[in-house]
């Protein structure tokens, strides 16, 4: 199986939070991208009817939440790696960076999403994988991919970077917030950030991501309108 563009995070939900939009946007245009998550979030928020849950428990559950919100997005294929959530940066190097170069070959994508390399808001395992995606691309190991991005974060911008693709969610919030609603075990994480799921407030209102690496070379300078036909999305 291919999918021409892939989305690797840390945990269910990143995805949905970050990028729902976008991912949205490429299965409505025929192109629905596959997932890679590096764990099952068995060591996220418990709340509500979940806090006694162990962590296999609630690993399990997160997994089966993602299923649903796949469906809602229209996501091809969602792999989990099964690491250690919350201590990514403990997994050998090494391995990790040949399980997520193997995920990534198998779908053959010729574009890859993850997070900066601060995380977007510093959590331990977003840097992980930001880290172990990067060198699985840029060192080689994935010969398919020719673009990779970033989620784009206040330390881009402070580094002078822009975004290249830029998704404006409001006529896609149905969809989104229906995908926060399939992550119910973390609700009350989602509605601190989101708020009221039935509104779309507008600092949530737009995703954005900056064109990281291309081709071998990093931070190459590229149009909005060439990263979106690059995509095969509607041009804005």
């Amino acid at each position: 199986m291919t999918a021409p563009v892939m989305f690797c995070y840390a945990h269910p939900d990143d995805e949905t939070f970050l990028s729902a939009g976008l991912i949205r946007t490429l299965s409505d245009q025929g192109f629905p991208p596959a997932l890679l998550l590096a764990t099952s979030g068995d060591a996220g928020h418990k709340n509500g009817a979940y806090r006694d849950w162990t962590r296999e428990e609630l690993g399990a559950l997160r997994e089966q939440e993602m299923a649903v919100a796949a469906q809602v997005l229209g996501i091809a294929d969602v792999r989990f790696l099964r690491l250690p959530d919350g201590r990514l940066q403990e997994t050998d190097e090494a391995l990790f960076v040949r399980q997520v170069a193997e995920a990534i070959n198998r779908m053959q994508p010729a574009a890859v999403f993850t997070f900066p390399p601060d995380g977007g808001n510093g959590h331990p395992d977003h840097r992980a994988i930001s880290r172990i995606v990067s060198k699985a691309v840029t060192e080689g190991h994935c010969g398919s991919v020719r673009r990779l991005y970033y989620v784009f974060s206040d330390s881009l911008a402070q580094e002078g970077r822009i975004p290249a693709v830029k998704i404006d969610t409001l006529h896609l919030w149905p969809d989104k917030a229906d995908a926060l609603r399939a992550h119910d075990s973390q609700i009350e994480a989602i509605r601190r950030y989101f708020g009221d799921l039935s509104l779309c407030l507008p600092e949530r209102r737009y995703e954005a991501f900056a064109l990281a690496w291309e081709d071998g070379a990093w931070w190459p300078e590229k149009t909005e309108r060439q990263a979106l036909e690059e995509l095969g999305l509607p041009l804005s």
